[in-house]
């Protein structure tokens, strides 16, 4: 699948992949920093953005597609930062692809499924309610985007929360709203994206080709201590660092923080 990017800066290429309801202009601020130092390339992953639609969504695609852009551009090595769902398909396109990558960066997500979660942190349960949200906003009726954020307040009380799904809307030329996400099938392939890597296939093998870092919210409960011990298994040389105060969506919450982090460890 030929995925929507921008291209921006010069040096060694940097790809970042976006989580789950984002794009690549949610990290426009974050590339934009990094561009002194690198060639940065902002992705819409399948189903996001601009990029095609799909009605198959996995890691295994979402690999192949990074695989393909980076096959399109002609580079053979880049350093990838993920977020999210983002640094899921990081993880699994290094494991497949250890050659081709420089650098690995993964913010606030696990090699884990998230399938069976218990407890206030049930990941499924949470990402349901958002998407039955999405799915029950009448965009027909709605004249600004205000009247969509009301909507969506009944099923999702977080204002910030909603504030970033609301980054999905685009308007027509006659004025009507849709959603650049597609939600179906985000829907549809929820349980593909709560998986986690493939680990009894990599059961034995760990990864030391390339430096790692692992950066976490000290509130989410993405990476907890559990996780760290995966991490370790599949990634032995990873760094993994914890900026305080923050949740899920740490680079949004303290940007600077994530910034200098990212430049330390791509300076080395």
């Amino acid at each position: 699948m030929k995925l929507s990017y921008q291209k921006f800066g010069s040096g060694h290429p940097l790809i970042i992949l976006h989580g789950l309801y984002g794009s690549g202009d949610n990290w426009l601020t974050i590339g934009k920093a990094l561009a002194g130092i690198n060639e940065i390339i902002l992705v819409d992953q399948r189903n996001h953005g601009n990029s095609p639609r799909s009605d198959t969504m996995n890691y295994q695609f979402l690999a192949s597609d990074l695989k393909e852009l980076m096959d399109g551009l002609g580079i053979k090595q880049a350093a990838i930062l993920g977020h999210s769902m983002g640094g899921k398909a990081s993880m699994w396109f290094a494991t497949e692809n250890p050659g081709r990558v420089s650098r690995l960066i993964i913010a606030d997500i696990s090699p884990r499924s998230y399938l069976h979660d218990d407890g206030p942190s049930n990941h499924m349960e949470q990402h349901d309610e958002i998407l039955e949200a999405l799915k029950n906003v009448n965009l027909d009726s709605c004249k600004s985007i205000g009247e969509v954020d009301h909507q969506l307040e009944s099923g999702i009380p977080a204002k910030r929360l909603r504030q970033f799904l609301l980054k999905n809307l685009q308007k027509s030329e006659t004025g009507l709203y849709s959603w650049k996400i597609n939600i179906h099938s985000i829907s549809r392939n929820l349980q593909n994206l709560a998986n986690g890597l493939d680990l009894k296939s990599l059961a034995g093998q760990s990864f030391r080709q390339f430096p790692v870092l692992f950066i976490k919210g000290e509130k989410s409960p993405y990476i907890l201590e559990p996780d760290i011990e995966l991490i370790r298994q599949l990634f032995p040389l990873a760094q993994i660092i914890t900026i305080k105060n923050t949740g899920h969506w740490l680079h949004a919450e303290e940007p600077e923080m994530f910034i200098n982090i990212v430049k330390r460890f791509i300076i080395g």
